[in-house]
């Protein structure tokens, strides 16, 4: 594959190929403009001496003679060389013509010009007929020509000059593009070089906006959006990356200090059953985190297959109500449920996204608190909305909820029962996958999180 040419050869060969073309059109002009005006003085001229001639004709005592009419006109131009001439008789037949020429047997009249070449040479001629009584028929035909040789050397040393000027005007213009092209994009060239410079360690440049001309300004401007894009993905990354550590280094501890000391001692069969379970425990922990990793990253990617059916939200509510309910008598926490409605989507899946906001809800809402889940469906959409008293959630941390291993907890640690912390992150996957929308609120001692999705599913 031949390589392409740089920017800077692009712009510098449209520069010179344009200036190319029009100097060659304006050259091209002037030595049309030149031969014309050359033309029309050689007809002036020629119409002038054709009225001169027929003047010295009709002046001429009768009757003409062939001998009278071309010592008269011979004598008359005899000082004009380039000037050369024919004059025919009635019938046609010549009466007189300077040597070496040969005439057209007609020519165009005034004040149009007539062209032809004789002898090598190039002439431009008039004719004209003179209405003379006494000659037998009443007519002459008189043609007078100029040899245009001083006009073709002059023309060919102008026509040398001009394209000489058109080619050092067009290597000007291209050396002119090439410069003008550079100095054009050295803006961009600093932008790739600053661009360069950016590392995952420093995604916190950003390139300048105000040294740049206004076109390259709106490039600087979308190139700093996806920077800091890209500066908050890998933040989140890297936050991720150390929260999935922490949590997969605290059951893989456990695991690791449990075999530990069941090998330090020897144990009686019950000792090691014991020992065991705890690590199936772990194990259902860790089995519990793989598997929700790799439905989010399915979720991330499109490939969540969802099986659509008639889903009855509020009777899903009603189950997972049944579930909990031992769970929030211990709390003596008051569960209600408002509303109704149905949509197509996943049974499975809407089910344990609203159990994961419901089981969020519950491990958040202090003791004789109050859950509450409200239905709300029109022509337009469907919202659920699980409604929890506690205390109020700053806006910063409601932000990013559904981020995996969020804790609102600085310090991260885990309560008796608590969750891994992508139940919310599962949920918000789920709806996406249902083209829904999930969003949290607090305010006024309460904490919402709503699901929304289109009533056209």
């Amino acid at each position: 594959m031949g390589s392409r040419l740089t920017l800077t050869a692009r712009l510098t060969l449209l520069f010179t190929v344009g200036s190319a073309v029009v100097l060659l059109a304006f050259g091209a002009l002037v030595m049309a403009a030149i031969a014309s005006h050359f033309d029309e003085l050689d007809r002036d001229e020629l119409a002038g001496k054709l009225d001169y001639a027929a003047q010295l004709v009709a002046t001429m005592d009768r009757p003409l003679s062939k001998e009278a009419v071309a010592k008269e006109l011979a004598s008359s131009f005899a000082g004009h060389h380039e000037l050369v001439m024919q004059v025919r008789g009635p019938s046609g037949m010549v009466w007189f013509a300077s040597p070496g020429v040969e005439f057209p047997v007609s020519l165009v009249t005034a004040p149009h010009l007539s062209h032809w070449r004789s002898g090598g040479r190039t002439f431009h001629g008039l004719e004209k007929t003179l209405l003379v009584g006494a000659t037998a028929g009443g007519a002459l035909t008189l043609v007078l020509a100029l040899d245009t040789a001083h006009h073709e050397r002059f023309l060919q040393s102008f026509r040398v000059t001009l394209w000489l000027f058109v080619a050092c005007a067009v290597m000007f213009m291209g050396l002119l593009g090439w410069v003008s092209a550079r100095r054009g994009l050295a803006p961009l060239r600093a932008m790739r070089e600053r661009a360069a410079t950016v590392t995952a360690h420093s995604l916190d440049r950003r390139l300048p906006v105000q040294a740049v001309p206004p076109e390259l300004a709106e490039l600087a401007i979308t190139l700093n959006e996806m920077l800091e894009r890209l500066e908050d993905a890998f933040k989140r990354l890297s936050d991720f990356s150390a929260d999935l550590a922490h949590e997969l280094r605290t059951p893989v501890s456990n695991l690791m200090v449990q075999t530990q000391v069941a090998l330090s001692l020897p144990r009686d069969a019950e000792g090691y059953r014991a020992i065991l379970e705890s690590n199936a425990e772990e194990y259902e922990r860790l089995a519990r985190m793989i598997s929700d990793m790799l439905f989010l990253a399915k979720a991330e990617n499109g490939l969540v297959l969802v099986h659509e059916e008639l889903v009855d939200v509020a009777h899903e509510v009603r189950q997972l109500f049944d579930f909990y309910e031992l769970s929030a008598d211990e709390k003596r926490i008051d569960l209600q449920l408002r509303g109704e409605g149905a949509l197509r989507g996943d049974r499975l899946m809407l089910r344990r996204a609203l159990g994961n906001l419901i089981s969020n809800a519950l491990r958040h809402t202090p003791v004789g608190g109050t859950i509450s889940v409200a239905i709300d469906q029109d022509a337009a959409r469907l919202r659920i909305q699980v409604q929890n008293t506690g205390e109020p959630i700053a806006a910063a941390h409601l932000a990013r909820f559904f981020e995996r291993f969020y804790r609102a907890d600085p310090a991260r640690q885990h309560e008796a029962g608590e969750g891994i912390g992508l139940g919310l992150s599962i949920s918000q996957a789920i709806a996406h996958a249902h083209g829904g929308e999930v969003a949290a609120a607090s305010n006024d001692g309460l904490t919402i999180f709503s699901l929304t999705f289109p009533n056209s599913r």
